[in-house]
């Protein structure tokens, strides 16, 4: 038997999101920016995708950008916003007495020529943290708000971070190693009352929780088809009409000039499908005749038996983050003496699949980021594993995990010296 807990990293690609991305590599293959009918019949195709996916978020079709995926998303959102800004403060710079110009719409006006303050979390995904990285590199401040135990991020911390300079906010919405729900809403409010832009990082929360993005308050907002049952290598950015963005490439007038390159067909139609699925399955799912609510409380109940059943079996053992505020199927545990990549392995011989962090940073040497800013010692994050279930786990899945790291555990204690070192009854004195 095989079980697959890994669903934050990828998802199968659900049976309808191929059936209705297979015409797209073969006869209906043509360019979706010809003016021939072959042509028009593609762009039907992709703006019907369009309105899908916006219809996900709770935004209008003209908002959505398509991209290769969630991590080029966060990168054109993140550098999109800051080229934008230091182009509006050239013209200011340039104009008659400097005067800044207000911002047309709702969009952030907080962009005059000292724009150069980015505030972000400690616990974002590498796709957010090393572009933010790489934006100190080229001599943009920016401030890394922290997170308590719980993995959630304070409002507060980010309001007392903001500066007049300031001019983008990116933090996630659901924490991909913890599950952790972040308060969007709330960081939204306090964004728009500084004329701030204001970036979330979706990519983990699109199909788990409902998402508006009027009521999120949020600017920006990245999007991954892989997550939600679709195609690798397709993603979108939802861009708030009125936001300002600068193109990170240069070639044809494609996706309103925010991201040039042919058309993708087929995993833009992809990801509309799987959009429309994870939509019908946050409202009614006719197929397993239950209610989003229903759905959810079925893989939060088998995640929860899972932890809590590990958690009598398995002597030092713990879930990591807040066990309230996260999303349904995620759980991130540590093992005191069982090392999270040698766990990870030992766990794939018996037959069960899971990760020690984000797939995109497995192999690292270090703990995880994200353990370490929850507090954990670097030895407890290198015991840590993530499991994550999907649509189709069942009860039975759970019970063989849960025997797989019982049995996992107990022998790789058995062979570590520190952990019976450490776990040894001293002698009796005679």
């Amino acid at each position: 038997m095989r079980v697959y807990l890994d669903y934050n990293a990828t998802t199968p690609m659900a049976p309808e999101v191929l059936d209705a991305m297979m015409p797209y590599f073969s006869e209906r293959f043509a360019n979706a920016s010809s003016i021939h009918s072959e042509g028009q019949r593609a762009r039907y195709a992709v703006e019907g995708a369009r309105e899908s996916v916006a219809g996900l978020i709770g935004a209008r079709a003209g908002e959505i950008v398509f991209t290769s995926g969630g991590t080029e998303a966060d990168n054109l959102a993140i550098f999109g916003t800051i080229a934008a800004a230091n182009i509006g403060a050239e013209a200011a710079a340039k104009s008659a007495g400097g005067t800044k110009t207000g911002a047309a719409s709702s969009a952030p006006t907080n962009a005059g020529v000292n724009a150069r303050h980015v505030i972000t979390s400690a616990i974002e995904h590498s796709a957010v943290l090393n572009a933010c990285q790489k934006l100190e590199r080229d001599g943009v401040e920016v401030t890394y708000v922290g997170v308590g135990a719980d993995g959630v991020v304070d409002p507060e911390e980010v309001r007392r971070a903001l500066r007049p300079s300031t001019i983008l906010i990116s933090i996630m919405h659901a924490n991909n190693e913890l599950g952790t729900i972040q308060p969007i809403a709330a960081i939204g409010e306090i964004a728009r009352e500084a004329g701030v832009a204001f970036h979330t990082d979706a990519v983990q929360a699109a199909g788990k929780l409902p998402l508006d993005v009027g009521r999120l308050g949020v600017d920006l907002l990245s999007l991954s088809a892989h997550k939600i049952y679709g195609p690798k290598g397709m993603g979108a950015l939802y861009l708030r009409a009125g936001t300002r963005l600068h193109p990170m490439f240069y070639g044809g007038h494609h996706e309103r000039d925010k991201r040039p390159g042919t058309e993708n067909v087929a995993g833009i139609v992809g990801l509309g499908r799987a959009a429309e699925s994870a939509r019908a399955l946050l409202g009614k799912s006719a197929e397993l005749g239950e209610s989003a609510a229903d759905s959810t409380s079925r893989i939060a109940a088998m995640r929860d038996r899972f932890e809590s059943t590990i958690l009598e079996m398995v002597p030092q053992s713990r879930v990591n983050g807040d066990r309230s505020r996260r999303v349904a199927n995620t759980t991130n545990m540590t093992f005191a003496g069982a090392e999270g990549e040698s766990l990870v392995i030992a766990l794939d011989l018996r037959g069960v699949a899971c990760s020690s962090g984000s797939a995109c940073s497995s192999g690292a040497v270090e703990p995880s980021h994200v353990l370490t800013a929850i507090g954990l010692t670097p030895e407890e994050g290198r015991s840590s594993v993530r499991f994550s279930l999907g649509r189709t786990t069942v009860d039975a899945e759970i019970d063989f995990a849960v025997n797989a790291v019982r049995e996992a555990v107990g022998h790789l204690r058995g062979i570590s010296p520190s952990y019976r070192k450490t776990t040894a009854v001293p002698a009796t004195r005679r």
